[in-house]
């Protein structure tokens, strides 16, 4: 499985790039006219997606060879933070982790105060 089907679900977008940048001209359907996608709103796509930071961050550790899917470690976003929630196997997989996720595109900061190592 993997991150990103895990805490997602549905298929694992294969070609879609971590770092999608958004189109100047894609928003929201709600949004005023010209507006940009935030950047923690950019979908695995280049769409607007409420939790495109998360699905970004899951689908970078996916794609990263040498973080493991830790079935025990969740990915949300607040906003630019990455909010990492559960329990990691070592202080060494929660620094790369954390590195892997504050390196997307959009993440302003990784909250890792909810992981348990152990």
């Amino acid at each position: 499985m993997g991150f990103l089907q895990r805490i997602f679900g549905g298929k694992k977008a294969e070609s879609a790039p971590a770092e999608a940048a958004a189109p100047a001209e894609a928003a929201p359907a709600n949004a005023p006219t010209g507006s940009a996608i935030p950047a923690e709103r950019v979908g695995l796509d280049g769409e607007y997606d409420q939790s495109g930071l998360a699905k970004r961050v899951a689908k970078a550790f996916d794609d990263d060879g040498q973080i493991d899917d830790v079935e025990t470690l969740w990915v949300a976003q607040t906003g630019g933070t990455v909010v990492l929630k559960g329990k990691v196997p070592s202080q060494d997989f929660l620094t790369k982790a954390t590195s892997v996720a504050s390196s997307v595109s959009g993440a302003t900061s990784v909250d890792t105060s909810g992981v348990e190592i152990g």
